[in-house]
């Protein structure tokens, strides 16, 4: 439990960050895709016998350079990549699930997320993967601030947009790649949208915006893994309940401010 509590607010903190940037761009569909890409790592992992968080990691940066390269041919429209992923990483993952009997309780824990299975290990790479992430984000937050604002205006300021870009959906990549142990591959995505359209919500600047997602993020994880223990639920189904409350009572308070 202790372990799970860890990982879990790492991700929290590391999730909205990069699902800020998305959101703004109109590419929240990428932390979709980048899950299920994962979950396709996550089934290699257990066909080879491999720790899953690797190969997910792994499979997720190739496919995020793929997606940013075809994006950047404009041979094929942004959501028109995203759905190819997408829907080709499923594929995958479906037929290496055949070839190796099916799911199991190991697999299903990916899928939803599970507080017991989160080892020293996973705790580790988790924890060290989400301060790189943080840390990039930090010392990019200028570049990627820019970028996602006006990308033709960063160019012509001299920006090298395209490197900038590339960098961010790799970052989404590790993050939705360490995050399947608490969450879920099915539920990353939200994670890193939830907080941040809930953070929106509030009409403020972007770095309150920022902030106040992580702490919604936060109260979301924390939360939700409290009721995951005590309640015998999957985690990344309790955390996101709770992340959509939260985005409820925003609505809310913001409709009679």
């Amino acid at each position: 439990m202790i372990r799970a509590f860890e990982a879990g607010i790492a991700i929290a903190i590391v999730a909205p960050l990069i699902g800020m940037f998305l959101v703004v761009r109109r590419y929240s569909l990428m932390a979709d895709t980048l899950a299920h890409v994962s979950f396709a790592g996550v089934a290699i992992g257990l066909l080879l016998k491999i720790n899953p968080i690797f190969s997910a990691i792994g499979l997720s940066v190739i496919a995020a350079f793929g997606i940013e390269s075809l994006r950047n041919s404009r041979r094929i429209f942004g959501e028109s990549v995203l759905a190819l992923f997408l829907s080709g990483s499923l594929a995958v993952a479906v037929i290496i699930l055949s070839l190796s009997d099916g799911f199991n309780a190991n697999l299903f824990s990916y899928l939803f997320g599970s507080i017991s299975t989160v080892s020293r290990g996973d705790l580790w790479v988790i924890v060290a993967l989400a301060v790189i992430v943080f840390l990039d984000v930090v010392f990019l937050y200028k570049e990627l601030f820019f970028t996602s604002f006006d990308s033709e205006l960063a160019q012509a300021s001299g920006l090298p947009v395209k490197a900038i870009n590339l960098t961010m959906v790799m970052l989404a990549a590790v993050a939705v790649a360490i995050s399947i142990r608490i969450v879920g591959v099915l539920l990353i995505g939200a994670l890193m949208v939830i907080p941040v359209i809930s953070a929106m919500q509030y009409g403020r600047g972007f770095r309150f915006t920022l902030i106040l997602s992580v702490v919604f993020s936060l109260i979301s994880v924390i939360v939700g893994l409290f009721a995951s223990y005590y309640l015998d639920l999957a985690s990344g189904g309790a955390i996101v309940l709770v992340a959509l409350i939260i985005f409820v009572l925003s609505l809310i308070f913001v409709k009679k401010s």
